[in-house]
């Protein structure tokens, strides 16, 4: 068991050394802590606890040995108990005065040491939940009227103390003295006037409440004073007088103290918390005239099992230093400094030990309590010796250019066919009614001589080839549908309508110089687009088939292989809605179909043919963390090894996958069973490939510390975790475009210098997406990596495609967009059209290349784009020339005239 109170909680008492280590080990430029008002005066008054002093007087002498700035609060939360016993607490007028006191005290013996002074931490808090709800100490339930009350006695208390040192120390010390308040951030649930009206609301009943009477006027916000009537006290003129003014700064708390966890429900006014700090930063910054604002609290918690991986807190993290930056740099808001909280776990008041938010953790049950650090301390560690976030030199845009031959594609899933005849295939002879009907009448028995079937009859082919044409993409790639060009999963019923139909389209493709590239098979969500047939009978977990996917791909060889020289088995087999058993099956289908082209069509057809697996990247989320790496190369093994190590590697499972199995079975009871191959399987499997397909469209963080149920995996011990500074997309697909080079990376490392295509790579967008931003950042920058990829880290990559086509087939994904029966391209369509044309990102240095092929077709075209400079110069001379005989011959007739 735990331990339940907060008597010793870290023991940071008997520990001072031990923390200011930790901190030495940050590199922080500031500490806040809290003075104990009960322990420097035991019974809220004099005499003072000579212990208590020394204690304090020795931290500061620490801090200014190791050169950090103490930050001290007076008062966060531990009121004397004697006068809790004695006057109520806050709830007396009593009070104030004796915190001037206390605070004397502080000043005198303290002083000469500290610049940067807190009266207090969160009065709301204190009085709202101290004295009105009793959630927290000293925990009296006295309703609104009485957590008003206290407010106004904690209000005067803070202006007494502010004047006390303005008047008296200031002088002397020149130090600073404010208030920690702490807030939310609330959003509109509408964007209607009423809505806005309700949030400034819910801050004033929060912030307002202490930061007005301060920072503007000496008196509450007028949206409290209109809705509470008597609850609300009033303050006398000479005491408005006295609150206006009293704090040198802005000291914000924000984050898990308040947020989502201590803020009441009413106080929200029916509109939506939120967690933005930049929000709240220029809110302030606008309501109260532009302060300085010191954030003298902030963070998120993670759970109270966590122990050394908190990646949640990191991210939290993250997020709010981040938003900071931007309210500097892009608001305008005046943010001199930041705090976070805390160095090490402690007792968390109405969470007890259920969470952590300390940098260090602290094993409450140990005897020492040593400090030992968090993923977190390492993170915040480089952050403050970079002082912010730099741009990374490996995440900064390079200059080149692709090889000649490489493939620029765009996908369609599935390819729209419509195979309604042309008009000209109609044989019937039909009159014009131009008197009455004003219509075409049949003749009837009267019929023209018929013509063949022509692949320009299709109307639905020429427009797509049309648009892809526009696009300048040199592949095209889509899926065959095996579910109707074989209803019945064999050779007895072929639909050769829609066969001929794929036959026109590929040779149209090739007439307008575009390459198809054509899966066999993609698994879609309605029997996974197989024959209903297999469908039934088990798909790929009935070894039959196997056999049916080879016989379909032999005629699929026959009847389209004139035409198509760049095939794909099977795309996107989604390992994640797949047994072990079937995709044992699905793997031994694809090396036979592969054996199948390589022995009885390769020599006539000259073609390729391999798998296109889906890869997304997948990063440990604590990148100091083992452990997370571990589960990161397992997923990685898991999601893609699964089907590319039989046949990119060794022909068997990854042994990452057999060890776990073998693991969680023995251990956990679980009944995973995984294949193994025959050698003759092996053999079959091992080298089925020409290249490595894979689809690509984003990157997973994972961590070792389970801490969100809904997101964690029990079976691969796995805890997904989202950064919350990432771009996302609408469906929230992270757009992480460094993810890709790192799998191409690690493509190479597993299976050497294979040719890589990156057969899909595209992100959705949303109705109201601004000239289609996203989609035009996610291509810029993927490609980009890509060809880091291929120039830097020397990945065989011959092709990139965009996913996808149009939003006809692929909703919010397409670069055309499809309304009212009309396709219309989007600005990504042009940018990509432009990294077409230019062949990746050539800059003023880089070299031009020379491609053989254009060479070849047209030699004189090659020797006039590269010597562009010296034809332009003979262009002049000819050009010069040309005149100049000009005016001679013209001058030498008149002058011929004259004499005569």
């Amino acid at each position: 068991p735990g331990p339940v109170g907060g008597d010793v909680a870290s023991d940071s008492y008997n520990n001072l050394y031990r923390d200011v280590e930790g901190l030495r080990r940050l590199g922080v430029s500031h500490y806040r802590f809290s003075l104990s008002w009960a322990r420097l005066l035991p019974n809220g008054t004099a005499p003072p606890n000579p212990a208590g002093l020394a204690h304090y007087g020795r931290l500061l002498a620490r801090l200014r040995e190791l050169g950090v700035e103490p930050v001290v609060t007076l008062y966060h939360w531990d009121l004397p108990q004697a006068l809790q016993d004695a006057f109520g607490g806050w709830a007396s007028p009593v009070l104030p005065g004796l915190f001037r006191d206390y605070a004397e005290l502080c000043f005198r013996h303290f002083g000469g040491q500290v610049r940067y002074w807190l009266t207090m931490d969160n009065p709301y808090v204190v009085a709202w939940h101290g004295y009105g709800t009793g959630r927290l100490p000293p925990g009296v339930r006295g309703g609104p009227r009485l957590g008003y009350l206290a407010a106004h006695h904690l209000l005067q208390a803070h202006a007494k103390v502010w004047h006390l040192y303005n008047d008296h120390f200031r002088p002397a010390q020149g130090g600073k003295v404010s208030i920690a308040l702490s807030s939310h951030w609330i959003k509109p649930q509408h964007m209607t006037e009423e809505n806005i009206k309700e949030c400034q609301k819910s801050l004033d009943f929060v912030l307002g409440w202490f930061a007005k009477p301060i920072f503007i006027d000496g008196d509450y916000p007028e949206s409290m004073r209109s809705n509470l009537s008597s609850l609300l006290p009033e303050f006398s003129e000479a005491e408005k007088k006295s609150i206006k003014g009293t704090a040198d700064f802005f000291a914000l708390s924000f984050g898990a103290t308040l947020s989502f966890q201590l803020l009441d429900s009413y106080m929200k006014f029916q509109q939506l918390e939120s967690i933005s700090l930049r929000q709240l930063l220029y809110w302030i910054n606008s309501e109260y005239n532009n302060p300085q604002i010191f954030i003298v609290e902030n963070s998120w918690f993670v759970s109270g099992t966590t122990k050394k991986d908190d990646a949640k807190y990191i991210y939290y993290l993250k997020k709010f230093i981040m938003e900071t930056l931007k309210a500097i740099r892009y608001d305008g808001v005046s943010v001199f400094g930041y705090t976070v909280w805390s160095l090490l776990d402690g007792f968390e008041w109405h969470r007890g030990y259920s969470i952590r938010r300390g940098l260090f953790y602290v094993d409450f049950q140990s005897h020492d309590k040593k400090l030992i650090p968090k993923s977190s301390v390492f993170f915040y560690q480089k952050l403050i010796e970079k002082n912010g976030f730099p741009p990374l030199p490996e995440n900064q845009p390079i200059e080149g250019i692709f090889p000649c031959s490489f493939a620029w594609g765009i996908v369609e899933n599935y390819i729209q066919v419509d195979t309604t005849p042309s008009q000209f295939l109609d044989s019937s002879v039909y009159v014009w009614d131009v008197h009455q009907t004003k219509k075409l009448i049949k003749v009837d028995g009267v019929y023209a001589s018929k013509r063949k079937h022509h692949c320009v009859d299709f109307a639905a082919i020429r427009l797509q080839i049309s648009l892809l044409q526009e696009m300048h993409v040199t592949h095209f790639h889509f899926s065959l549908k095996w579910s109707l060009i074989l209803p019945l999963g064999n050779l007895s019923l072929i639909n050769h309508t829609l066969v001929h139909y794929y036959q026109c389209f590929a040779s149209e493709l090739l007439r307008a110089n575009i390459t198809p590239v054509v899966a066999l098979w993609q698994p879609m969500i309605e029997n996974q687009e197989l024959p209903v047939s297999l469908a039934k009978y088990g798909a790929w977990e009935n070894t039959e088939t196997i056999q049916a996917f080879v016989e379909y791909a032999r005629f699929c060889f026959r009847s389209l292989g004139d035409h198509v020289k760049f095939w794909i088995t099977m795309n996107e087999p989604s390992v994640k809605n797949l047994t072990y058993t079937a995709g044992h099956n699905l793997l031994k289908a694809h090396a036979k179909v592969w054996h199948l082209y390589d022995k009885e069509f390769r020599r006539s057809q000259k073609g390729k043919i391999s798998i296109a697996l889906q890869a997304d990247w997948v990063e440990p989320a604590c990148p100091f963390s083992r452990n997370d790496q571990e589960v990161a190369d397992r997923i990685l093994e898991f999601d893609i090894g699964w089907l590319a190590e039989p046949i990119f590697g060794n022909g068997d499972y990854p042994e990452v996958m057999r060890a776990w199995l073998h693991r969680i079975n023995s251990v956990d009871l679980y009944n995973f069973h995984l294949p193994y191959f025959s050698e003759d399987d092996k053999k079959l499997i091992q080298g089925s490939f020409d290249f490595f397909a894979l689809s690509h469209y984003t990157t997973t963080l994972v961590g070792s510390e389970k801490e969100d149920a809904l997101k964690y995996d029990h079976y691969l011990e796995v805890q997904m975790i989202n950064d919350i500074t990432w771009l996302h997309s609408p469906s929230r697909a992270a757009v992480v475009p460094w993810g890709l080079r790192k799998l191409l990376k690690w493509v190479k490392s597993k299976y050497g210098s294979v040719p890589v295509y990156v057969m899909a790579n595209g992100i959705d967008d949303g109705q109201n997406m601004v000239h289609d931003k996203l989609r035009v950042y996610y291509i810029q920058n993927y490609i980009n990596e890509a060809l880091k990829a291929y120039t830097l880290d020397n990945v065989n990559l011959q092709g990139y495609f965009v996913y996808s086509f149009n939003d006809k087939t692929a909703p919010k994904y397409g670069l055309y967009s499809y309304v009212a029966n009309q396709y219309e391209p989007k600005p990504s369509l042009k940018h990509y059209r432009e990294i077409i044309d230019n062949n990746g990102f050539p800059g003023p240095e880089t070299p031009e290349l020379l491609c053989l092929e254009d060479v070849a077709s047209c030699p004189e075209c090659h020797f006039l784009r590269t010597r562009k400079s010296l034809l332009a110069f003979i262009s002049f001379v000819f050009v010069a020339f040309i005149v100049t005989i000009f005016f001679i011959s013209y001058y030498s007739k008149r002058v011929g005239r004259r004499y005569k």
